[in-house]
């Protein structure tokens, strides 16, 4: 990854370069380090879906940073955030795949076993079946008619054993099958359930959101997007650790989920950007967001990092809500979501510049 940091000392310590050079060269280091993070951040959604739209997001927000006056000392705290970002999915990632990896591993046993013990039973009924062969055989010498038609009557109630020994023994191997099938079914199901959560707040991550906003959109249904952008986290960061931030998210996230209920679906878009997903017009949603409102926006008491005490902070979040358009796509009443969102935000910063706030 290029260091900007190294570049600067460089031009420090070569003050003979043409200026024009300089400038020029400084430029396209700017550009070519934006693009690592943004390739970056791609690299890691596509790597592990499961957790890597955090990176991805989280990447994208430290790139407004390196667009305006550049000093060593940023250009440090960037880099150390970007190697702290890198880590923090890298053990993310190893969980996930370790996770996929034992669910695959088990199957893959149970299906050996099920196939021993299928040969295993194969081979002792082929040991009967040929004694019982070479018993046939004998009666074809047989000179007493009479007593070849008993040998038969004997030999003809032995094959039915056999054949319903069989039978019953398959249907409970095929019945213990379908129970270790359908209990590693569940199991995967609940795999799979647990790829489309974000790792953090255990809402629904990105890409399962998209999905369901697409399926409604698809089937044309009746429903509204709400784009809520949590006011004050990097404060949170910067002030009390990424530990508080982390736990002011799994917060904030559960009473969003908990005062919801039926009514929608929550998701965690990215970083501190969220997604409800509400079935209903633009009028019913007014009574739901005032709730969110009222019962999720409030006070917080936050753990921090080990040995420090907790700290209490006031939340709240800016929220825009639209309804979906006929015809629209699901990129276009996002768009439109997020417009909203920002105009409320910017609404209520000039209400607190006015306030004196």
């Amino acid at each position: 990854m290029i260091s900007l940091k190294k570049y600067l000392d460089m031009e420090n310590a070569i003050p003979d370069s043409p200026e024009a050079e300089s400038s020029e060269l400084f430029v396209a280091i700017l550009k070519s380090y934006r693009s690592a993070l943004q390739a970056m951040g791609r690299s890691g959604t596509r790597a592990c879906p499961g957790v890597g739209s955090d990176l991805e997001q989280a990447l994208a927000k430290l790139e407004p940073g390196l667009s305006g006056e550049l000093t060593p000392a940023l250009v440090i705290k960037t880099e150390a955030r970007v190697e702290e970002l890198l880590l923090q999915w890298g053990g993310r990632s190893e969980e996930y795949f370790k996770a996929k990896a034992k669910e695959v591993k088990e199957l893959l046993i149970v299906l050996a076993h099920t196939a021993q013990s299928l040969g295993d039973r194969d081979q002792r009924y082929n040991s009967q079946f040929s004694e019982f062969t070479t018993r046939l055989r004998a009666i074809a010498n047989l000179e007493d008619l009479s007593e070849i038609r008993t040998s038969l009557f004997q030999g003809a109630t032995e094959l039915k054993s056999y054949v319903d020994r069989m039978a019953e023994d398959s249907k409970n191997s095929v019945a213990q099958l379908r129970a270790e099938v359908s209990t590693y079914e569940t199991r995967l199901r609940a795999v799979e359930e647990l790829a489309l959560r974000d790792s953090l707040t255990g809402l629904a991550n990105r890409p399962n959101i998209e999905e369901r906003i697409q399926g409604r959109i698809s089937n044309r249904q009746t429903f509204c997007i709400a784009s809520i952008d949590l006011n004050g986290l990097k404060q949170v960061n910067d002030t009390h650790g990424h530990p508080a931030g982390d736990n002011l998210l799994r917060q904030f996230s559960q009473e969003l989920r908990s005062n919801l209920g039926s009514s929608g679906m929550a998701g965690r878009w990215g970083g501190d950007e969220f997604i409800v997903i509400l079935d209903c017009d633009s009028s019913a949603s007014v009574a739901l967001v005032e709730r969110i409102r009222k019962w999720v926006f409030g006070d917080y008491t936050l753990q921090c990092s080990t040995g420090k005490p907790e700290v209490k902070v006031r939340v709240e979040a800016s929220i825009g809500v639209v309804q979906w358009r006929p015809g629209e796509s699901l990129q276009q009443v996002i768009e439109r979501a997020d417009a909203a969102m920002y105009q409320e935000k910017k609404a209520s910063k000039k209400r607190a510049a006015a306030a004196g706030r």
